[in-house]
């Protein structure tokens, strides 16, 4: 299961957070472990170069995209190689949505909307359901579909 996704910016703020089947009473912690763990590791390094760590029987795949940090937690199916998988969606979803580049705080912010649909379609639930950008993009139009 995909515990949780979260994006912050370079200082350590929540810019997004997805969190499923995490207890409300937990999620501090996640949060807390996640912004901590960007912070001792991400410094310098290179856009979209993965970090992998275990916290509690979870793993957890963490890495940098322009100003914005995204962290993806998994468990039991959801490996650092799964998680790899969801990284890397959400960081070309994330790219074509800010115009093909790595984004700034304030694009990643300008975009909030749109990038919060394309994490609804790349997940649901904890469980990755869309992994083709193609797609993703069409379900994001938000227009009724013209084909069955």
């Amino acid at each position: 299961m995909l515990l949780a996704v979260v994006v912050s910016n370079s200082e350590g703020n929540i810019l997004v957070e997805r969190f499923n089947g995490v207890p409300p009473e937990e999620r501090l912690h996640w949060r807390t472990f996640l912004v901590k763990l960007g912070v001792d590791n991400l410094k310098g390094a290179k856009t979209e170069e993965l970090f992998i760590a275990s916290h509690k029987s979870v793993s957890v795949v963490y890495t940098v995209l322009g100003d914005v940090c995204i962290y993806v937690v998994g468990k039991d199916d959801y490996d650092e190689l799964a998680l790899a998988e969801v990284i890397f969606v959400l960081t070309s979803t994330v790219k074509d949505v800010c115009g093909g580049k790595p984004p700034t705080e304030r694009m990643f912010l300008d975009k909030y909307g749109k990038i919060c649909l394309c994490l609804d379609e790349i997940f649901w639930q904890g469980i990755l359901e869309n992994t083709d950008k193609d797609r993703i993009k069409r379900l994001i139009r938000l227009k009724p579909p013209t084909e069955f």
